[in-house]
């Protein structure tokens, strides 16, 4: 049966990061089954346009200070007046800031709603200090609350609902591209331009924002010359500690990429690379490491995020050594390393996601408020 299913998402970057890949991907999953998805974020001006994922509506929306060009969606009486004008049949809510309200909107309606955790509130809110646990198990509560499913993305993500007692949260893997993200990207000309022949290249690629602990991995390329290995990093993102970055890594072998909008270009930059690091400590999935992974070539995550569960055996998780994980993972024979990173990849597809996310939806039913 043919659903609308109308998906409301914040900090939505226009032009790349992991949720607007998610997001691209499982609308034109929903498409694909035959479903009518329309989704609805925020931007600089409104906007309506048919696109690969389905209809796309842009609301004008505040940028939120200090992140780099983020905006949430503020306008409820807006929202509201467009929501009754769709009709949804579904509700998919990407956000538990400013539209948790929309939850209770839907139960009031008689419309199934459920809410994706794509980010660890309680890791968020470490930055707060020790107040952050409180406040975030007080919003996760109003959150499980107001939804008929809360999906998180891994085991990891979930821990935070289920410690809280939530009893309507599933757990359902995201995918990656594996015919764009392949290791037939491998590009001569591409690691010509960052390493001489003999080099060890280093990628680190994403957001530079504190949350992502972007530092960490320059402080790896530093560790490692200074144990005598000959290495370089190319850093492949923007955000709001680009320049700090920028001066840290003066003086090293490090280079820092214009942004990139061309996703052909990420995936033969993935492919090229010896090993990819990705030092967040509270990636809740961490779709650039599974895209390193499909690329071929592993990658050396935070223990203390959700990636050990993401990448298996197919890299190396470390506490704070980023720069000896990189060193056991070249320890490994290369032929191996690179089966093993594109096998682990192949267990993950949007079609299976999409799958899993089609199945929660039409699990789902509004029940009386919690």
């Amino acid at each position: 049966m043919t659903s609308r299913i109308v998906r409301l998402a914040n900090f939505v970057m226009p032009r790349s990061g992991g949720l607007r890949t998610a997001l691209n991907a499982l609308g034109e999953g929903y498409r694909a089954a035959g479903h009518e998805p329309v989704l609805i974020v925020p931007g600089a001006s409104f906007g309506d346009e048919m696109t690969s994922q389905g209809r796309v509506i842009t609301l004008p929306g505040p940028v939120v200070p200090g992140t780099g060009g983020y905006r949430v969606l503020l306008a409820r009486r807006r929202l509201v007046k467009l929501l009754e004008d769709l009709e949804p049949d579904r509700l998919e809510v990407s956000d538990r800031f400013t539209l948790r309200w929309t939850g209770r909107w839907a139960r009031e309606h008689g419309i199934p709603a459920i809410m994706v955790s794509h980010e660890s509130l309680a890791g968020l809110l470490t930055f707060a200090g020790p107040l952050g646990n409180p406040w975030a198990d007080l919003l996760n509560t109003r959150s499980f609350r107001s939804y008929d499913r809360i999906v998180c993305t891994t085991g990891w993500a979930a821990a935070e609902f289920r410690r809280i007692g939530a009893d309507n949260v599933s757990q359902v893997p995201l995918g990656v591209d594996l015919e764009l993200f392949n290791p037939s990207r491998y590009d001569d000309d591409l690691r010509a331009r960052y390493a001489n022949p003999g080099q060890i290249l280093l990628v680190h690629c994403g957001r530079l924002s504190s949350e992502k602990r972007p530092e960490r991995s320059v402080d790896a390329l530093v560790a490692l010359r200074k144990r005598g290995l000959d290495a370089v990093l190319v850093v492949a993102g923007d955000g709001p500690l680009r320049a700090r970055l920028q001066e840290q890594a003066h003086g090293h072998a490090v280079h820092f990429m214009d942004f990139v909008t061309e996703r052909t270009v990420v995936a033969s930059l993935l492919a090229t690379a010896d090993v990819v690091i990705a030092p967040g400590p509270i990636e809740t999935f961490g779709l650039a490491a599974l895209e390193a992974l499909a690329c071929g070539t592993p990658v050396v995550v935070d223990a203390a995020s959700a990636l050990p569960e993401v990448i298996g055996a197919a890299g190396v998780a470390v506490t704070n050594d980023f720069a000896g994980g990189v060193l056991q993972v070249l320890a490994r024979p290369v032929v191996s390393r690179r089966t093993d990173a594109r096998a682990r990849a192949e267990q993950f597809s949007w079609p299976a996601a999409v799958a899993g996310f089609l199945a929660v939806h039409h699990s789902s039913s509004p029940v009386a408020m919690r």
